[in-house]
C-alpha cells in the first residue's frame, strides 16, 4: 500500500491510502468507459479543474492533457461548450464530500489511482449511475454518432467518464 500527500490549492496536509492496482479493482456496478487521463486529454471542465493537482497523479495523465492554467476555458472541452456547474453549487446541494472539495472528478482520480472510501465510493457511484438518464435522452433524441446533437449533454456525460462520442 502506498501513501499519498495532498498539498495543493484545496487541500493541505491531506494523506490516504491505495489500497488497490491503479485501475482496477472497481466496484461491480462501476464500469466507466473514460479514464482520467483520457477524460484530461479529450478536454473536460474547461482546462482547469486539475491544474494545481499535478504532483498527485501520474505525469503520463498530462503529457497530452488540455490544461488553462489561468482560467476555464471552454474551447478547450472536447465539444467546445460549457456545461459545468460552478463549485458554489455543489456545495449547496451537498455534492462535495470533504476528503474530495474538487468534487466527482477528484474523486474518481483518486478512486481510479486505488483509494477506497466504502460508503463515499458507494455514494459516488450512485450518481454516475444517475448520468444514466443523460444516456437514454441522448439515444431517444439523436442519430447515433451525431456529435453535434446535444452538445452540451454530451460533454457534460464526458465529465462522468461516459463516452458520449459512440452514443
Amino acid at each position: 500500500m502506498k501513501k499519498v500527500t495532498v498539498n495543493d490549492t484545496m487541500q493541505k496536509g491531506y494523506t490516504y491510502i491505495l489500497k488497490e492496482p491503479a485501475g482496477r479493482n472497481f466496484a461491480k456496478d462501476f464500469k466507466p468507459d473514460l479514464t482520467p487521463k483520457e477524460m484530461l486529454e479529450l478536454g473536460v471542465f474547461g482546462g482547469k479543474y486539475m491544474t494545481d493537482c499535478i504532483k498527485e497523479f501520474p505525469k503520463s495523465w498530462f503529457a497530452r492533457a488540455k490544461l488553462s492554467p489561468e482560467k476555464h476555458d471552454d474551447s478547450l472541452n472536447y465539444f467546445g461548450i460549457h456545461a459545468s456547474q460552478p463549485l458554489s453549487v455543489w456545495k449547496k446541494k451537498g455534492w462535495i464530500y470533504k476528503e474530495d472539495p474538487r468534487g466527482w472528478f477528484q474523486w474518481y482520480c483518486r478512486y481510479y489511482m486505488g483509494r477506497r472510501i466504502p460508503e463515499e465510493d458507494e455514494r459516488q457511484i450512485k450518481r454516475w449511475r444517475a448520468m444514466n438518464r443523460h444516456i437514454a435522452q441522448l439515444q431517444n433524441g439523436c442519430r447515433r454518432g451525431d456529435e453535434g446533437c446535444q452538445p452540451r449533454r454530451r460533454q457534460a456525460l464526458l465529465h462522468w467518464a461516459y463516452d458520449s462520442r459512440k452514443l
